[in-house]
C-alpha cells in the first residue's frame, strides 16, 4: 500500500472505531434503583438445547445451581407448571433460601389440568413454609383455553385443598373484562408487559402506563391484594412501535420499575431469570431474550452503573479493521475508493457475524447462518475484485437456468465463476424480496433482517453512488426489485413512523432495489419497455 494512502487508512481505522463505539457507549449510569433484592423472578429452568416442547428437562443439580445464583439477588421464584422436571422444586428452593410462587398450568385439556392441579396441591402441602402462594392458571383467558366459569371452578377446587393464598395471573385487560374471577382468589395477579401490548410504548412511557394500570386495578378491586405477576423488557428482538428491545432498555426498565415498586409498595415478579432460547419458536427473537441473566447464566447488565449495549465491541472493531485490510489485499484494492469500500464491507461482515452469533437458537438458524455469512463474504470479495461502474447484464432467467442445471450436474465451474457476482446478487435480491413479503403479511415475530443483508446493502449504496445499474432485458429482471420496493413502503406504513428500526430497514430494502429500479426508469424513458433489439436472444445454459 502506497505511503500516500496511509492518512486515508488512518482515517478509516478511526472511523471504524468511532462507528462501533458510538452505539455502544456507556449509558444509563444516572438511572438507579433501591439497593434491595427483587421480590420474585420467573424461573424456567431450561438451558440451551433443553425445552418443554421436546420434553428435555434439566437435572436437579442444574436447577440447584440456578437457584443458588438467583438467591443472590431475589427473595423468591415463580414457577409455571407443577409437572415438569424430575426434581422437587420446593426442596431445592428451601436449600437455596428462596420462596416459591407455585404455578399450576391450565390448558384446554381437562385431564391434563387435573394432573397439574393434583401435583400443585401436593407441592404446596409438602412445603407450606417455602411455597408462599399458589397460582392457578396463567393467561388462560387470554389464550381462550377455558371459559371464565371453568377457570373459576378449577380455582375453587385448588383453594379448598391448600393453605396458602391462591392467585390467578393474566394481563390486566382480561381482569377488567372478567372481574368476577377476582371474587374467587386471594391475590389478583396482573401481567404488565408494555412491549407486547396492542399499542406498545417506549420505556419511559411504559413505566407511567404501569403506574396507571396498577392504580386502576386497585380501584376496581378494593380490598383485594394486587400483585404484578409479570413485568419486564426484552434485550433483543424487533421493535414494536417505539418499544425498542435492547440491553440498555432492559436495564433502564428494570431499574425504573423496581424504584416505582419500592415507592408504592407494589408486590411483583419480574420476567424472567434466564433467557429461554426455546421461546424463539413461539415468540420470535424477543421471546428468547427477557432474562436478567443470559442462557449461559451470565448477567446481561449491571444492576447499577453504566450499561453497554455490546460489551465486546472493541473486539468486533478490531476484527472489522483486520478483515478490511485482508479484503483490500486479497482483492487487490488499488485506489482510495476501493480501500473505502473494503472497510465498509468489512464492517458490514463483522456486524452480520456479531448479530447472528447470538441468535443461533436451533439447527435451522445455524444452517441459515452457515449459508448466509460465507455468501456475504464471497459477495464482498467478488465486488471488490469486480470494481464499480461496470453494470451487470445477467438476466434473471439465466441465474434460474444455472441453478437448475447445477442440480442435475450440467453446470460447470466455469459457468458459475464467470459471472458469479451477478448471480449471487440476484439470489440475495430474491431472498430479500421473499423476506420483505413475510414482513408485510406476517410481521409480529419477525425482525428486520439487517444482519442477513448487511453486505448487499453496503454494495447497493456503493452502486448507487457509482451509477452501477444492471442492464434489464426482461420483465422478470425487474419484478423482484419492484416487489421489494413496494414491500418496503408497505412495511414502513405498517410499522409506523415511531418504529425507527423498520423505517431504517425499509430504507435499506429500497436501497437494494434502487439499481434495478433506476434501470427500469431509464428503460421506460429511452425506449419501449423490455423490447429486445432485432436478433437479440437471452443466453440460456445448455442443459
Amino acid at each position: 500500500m502506497r505511503a500516500a494512502r496511509l492518512p486515508i487508512l488512518l482515517l478509516l481505522i478511526l472511523a471504524t472505531l468511532a462507528g462501533w463505539y458510538w452505539p455502544n457507549r456507556p449509558q444509563a449510569a444516572n438511572i438507579t434503583m433501591p439497593d434491595a433484592r427483587f421480590h420474585s423472578v420467573s424461573y424456567a429452568p431450561f438451558r440451551n438445547g433443553q425445552s418443554p416442547l421436546t420434553k428435555n428437562f434439566p437435572t436437579a443439580a442444574q436447577v440447584a445451581q440456578d437457584l443458588h445464583l438467583i438467591a443472590q439477588h431475589a427473595n423468591g421464584i415463580r414457577t409455571y407448571s407443577s409437572l415438569e422436571g424430575n426434581y422437587d422444586i420446593g426442596a431445592l428452593a428451601k436449600q437455596a433460601g428462596l420462596k416459591v410462587w407455585v404455578g399450576i398450568w391450565l390448558g384446554p385439556n381437562p385431564r391434563d389440568n387435573a394432573r397439574e392441579m393434583a401435583a400443585g396441591i401436593a407441592q404446596a402441602n409438602a412445603h407450606p413454609h417455602t411455597d408462599t402462594r399458589v397460582v392457578v392458571g396463567n393467561e388462560v383467558l387470554l389464550r381462550r383455553d377455558l371459559s371464565p366459569q371453568a377457570l373459576i371452578a378449577d380455582i375453587d377446587y385448588v383453594k379448598a385443598r391448600v393453605h396458602q393464598p391462591v392467585a390467578y395471573a393474566d394481563v390486566a385487560s382480561f381482569w377488567f373484562q372478567f372481574p368476577d374471577v377476582a371474587k374467587h382468589v386471594d391475590i389478583v395477579m396482573i401481567h404488565l408487559l408494555p412491549y407486547w401490548q396492542n399499542h406498545p410504548v417506549n420505556v419511559n412511557a411504559a413505566i407511567a402506563r404501569i403506574a396507571r394500570t396498577i392504580a386502576k386495578t386497585k380501584k376496581l378491586f378494593p380490598g383485594k391484594r394486587i400483585s404484578v405477576g409479570e413485568t419486564g423488557w426484552p434485550s433483543r428482538g424487533r421493535w414494536r412501535g417505539d418499544a425498542a428491545p435492547s440491553r440498555v432498555n432492559e436495564a433502564i426498565f428494570l431499574r425504573k420499575f423496581v424504584t416505582l415498586a419500592d415507592q408504592d409498595h407494589i408486590d411483583y415478579n419480574l420476567i424472567e431469570a434466564f433467557d429461554q432460547s426455546w421461546k424463539y419458536h413461539d415468540e420470535g427473537i424477543a421471546g428468547a431474550n427477557w432474562g436478567i441473566w443470559n442462557a449461559e447464566r451470565q448477567p446481561k447488565f449491571p444492576l447499577s452503573g453504566p450499561v453497554v449495549e455490546m460489551p465486546h465491541w472493541p473486539i468486533d472493531a478490531g476484527l472489522a479493521i483486520g478483515l478490511a485490510l485482508l479484503l483490500a489485499l486479497s482483492a487487490a484494492a488499488r485506489d482510495t475508493r476501493s480501500l473505502i469500500a473494503a472497510f465498509a464491507l468489512a464492517n458490514a461482515i463483522t456486524y452480520a457475524g456479531a448479530s447472528t452469533w447470538h441468535v443461533l437458537y436451533d439447527n435451522s438458524l445455524l444452517l441459515c447462518a452457515a449459508v448466509n455469512l460465507p455468501a456475504q463474504i464471497l459477495l464482498a470479495w467478488l465486488f471488490l475484485r469486480r470494481g464499480t461502474g461496470r453494470a451487470g447484464a445477467i438476466p434473471a432467467a439465466r441465474t434460474i437456468n444455472l441453478l437448475r442445471a447445477s442440480l442435475f450436474g450440467h453446470a460447470t465451474l466455469r459457468a458459475w465463476w464467470a459471472d458469479l457476482f451477478d448471480h449471487l446478487w440476484f439470489l440475495f435480491l430474491i431472498t430479500a424480496t421473499i423476506m420483505q413479503m413475510m414482513l408485510v403479511f406476517d410481521p409480529r415475530y419477525r425482525d428486520a433482517p439487517f444482519a442477513v443483508f448487511a453486505v448487499p446493502v453496503v454494495i447497493a449504496a456503493i452502486r448507487l453512488i457509482s451509477s452501477d445499474d444492471p442492464a434489464l432485458r426482461d420483465w422478470r429482471d425487474a419484478l423482484p426489485s419492484a416487489a421489494l420496493a413496494l414491500g418496503a413502503v408497505a412495511s414502513a406504513i405498517i410499522a409506523g413512523w415511531l418504529n425507527t428500526e423498520f423505517i431504517i430497514w425499509s430504507g435499506c430494502a429500497l436501497l437494494l432495489a434502487v439499481p434495478a429500479l433506476r434501470s427500469i426508469v431509464a428503460t421506460l424513458i429511452h425506449k419501449p419497455p423490455f423490447i429486445k433489439k432485432p436478433g437479440e436472444k437471452h443466453v440460456h445454459l445448455r442443459a
